[in-house]
């Protein structure tokens, strides 16, 4: 490196970023001498000087000067309906997956009360112990009923869902095949597993084939991994495409409808109501309760045996797991129960995120390959552009999340929208032509 004093005001995000990493790396060099000598390196004990920590608080320092200004990283004071409330402002909000708007439904609030009422705060106990109650069993009749499969367990956890069921389920001699973009509990859940763990392009089922074909006989069970809607991009893979890969090679297939449930299929009710398959087909249906279900946790369809494996043997979802409280319970049973009785709500949802996208495509703007569901992305390819937007969006009164490296790539920097049912027309071309301006003054 040079002797030159490095100038950081002139250097790119991309090249500072470097320069760090450079310099963490010699540091570590030098760490791993002092350790052959017998020292023991501080970032071996102490929590403050691990590399990731140093990372994250040189990434806080560049961002730093547009964070602070910006309402998005404040404290929220409440949200009703689509407004989020930050400081005394109200903000048309963005940021939030309440894709039915459930979130504060009356019954569905009620639901909550009554159940905390009955119930309690809290179970108190694993389920196979002493901490089920009837709702837990209400509740799963109803998921099941939604994916149209025999049974359902629900979970404290939506991200824990996918690291144990998958942890449990998959060993050594397995062979785990994701999405590239697949979330990071699913990353997490075959790492867990000891499988081996490949990925495959978006979306590109030619490739997973090919995939197959070269390691298939290697393996035992093999697991196909993809989400039903993207939650970054917005986008629905092939399903049907999916499912007959998987039955050529023998295969088992999970899909992830964190963000399709209650949004796609003619009633809302997924990957199976959108294409009108037999929900069967697929082996493993994930789902959250925090998004269309307004509540916390997470939950598995499928067959009886599955749901009975999971119940009794795999530690993280009912074995040595407190059961989900009464309150999420009752909370996620009264959506599941709007969701059944009112189909229009997805319909309703669906128009609105047809009308964001349309409005930003009239405008030019890079919406990705988002086709339509409750998530769109604005893609500007540069962090701090995505900052200085989202802080002249916020003047304006509208919230929305950037989404920047390390999250994603540099260049697929964005602004991602969350479409929600409560959502006006009015508020929807307004924030489009409000971005679609600022952005024009920001390049």
């Amino acid at each position: 490196m040079s002797n030159q004093a490095v100038n950081m005001a002139d250097m790119t995000e991309e090249k500072k970023r470097l320069l760090l990493k450079q310099l963490l790396a010699r540091k570590d060099q030098g760490q791993a001498a002092a350790q052959e000598a017998g020292e023991i390196p501080e970032e071996y004990y102490r929590v403050d000087k691990f590399p990731g920590y140093r990372m994250l608080m040189e990434q806080m320092e560049t961002f730093k000067a547009l964070a602070m200004d910006n309402p998005y990283f404040s404290a929220h004071e409440g949200v009703s309906d689509h407004v989020t409330h930050i400081d005394g402002k109200d903000y048309i909000n963005y940021s939030g997956y309440n894709y039915l708007g459930l979130s504060g439904h009356p019954e569905v609030s009620a639901g909550a009360k009554a159940a905390v009422d009955r119930y309690g705060t809290s179970v108190s106990a694993s389920r196979i112990v002493s901490g089920e109650i009837p709702l837990h069993r209400e509740l799963e009749a109803a998921l099941a009923h939604i994916h149209g499969t025999e049974d359902c367990v629900a979970l404290v956890s939506g991200y824990a869902t996918n690291v144990s069921v998958i942890g449990h389920l998959f060993g050594p001699n397995d062979l785990l095949l994701h999405d590239s973009l697949i979330h990071n509990s699913v990353v997490t859940g075959c790492q867990l597993s000891g499988a081996r763990r490949l990925a495959f392009p978006h979306n590109d089922y030619d490739a997973l084939e090919k995939l197959l074909v070269e390691n298939r006989k290697q393996h035992q069970r093999v697991l196909i991994i993809i989400e039903g809607v993207y939650s970054m991009d917005g986008d629905i893979p092939d399903l049907p495409r999916f499912i007959e890969v998987k039955k050529r090679h023998k295969c088992l297939l999970m899909v992830d409808e964190a963000h399709a449930t209650g949004v796609i299929g003619p009633r809302g009710f997924g990957s199976h109501d959108h294409f009108g398959i037999d929900a069967g087909e697929v082996d493993i249906w994930m789902g959250t309760l925090s998004k269309s279900f307004a509540s916390c946790g997470g939950y598995i369809c499928g067959s009886k045996a599955l749901i009975d494996n999971l119940k009794y043997n795999a530690p993280g979802t009912v074995l040595f797991s407190v059961g989900i409280s009464p309150a999420n319970t009752g909370a996620a049973l009264a959506s599941a129960r709007i969701m059944m009785r009112e189909p229009e709500r997805a319909k309703r949802l669906r128009a609105k995120a047809a009308l964001f996208l349309e409005c930003a495509k009239a405008h030019g703007l890079d919406t990705g390959p988002s086709s339509g569901t409750a998530v769109v992305p604005i893609i500007l390819g540069n962090s701090m552009h995505c900052l200085r937007l989202g802080q002249k969006l916020a003047q304006a009164g509208i919230s929305v999340h950037p989404i920047m490296y390390p999250a994603v790539p540099e260049a697929a920097s964005r602004l991602r929208f969350f479409i929600t049912h409560n959502l006006t027309d009015e508020e929807i071309v307004y924030t489009v032509n409000t971005l679609a301006k600022e952005l024009s003054a920001l390049k």
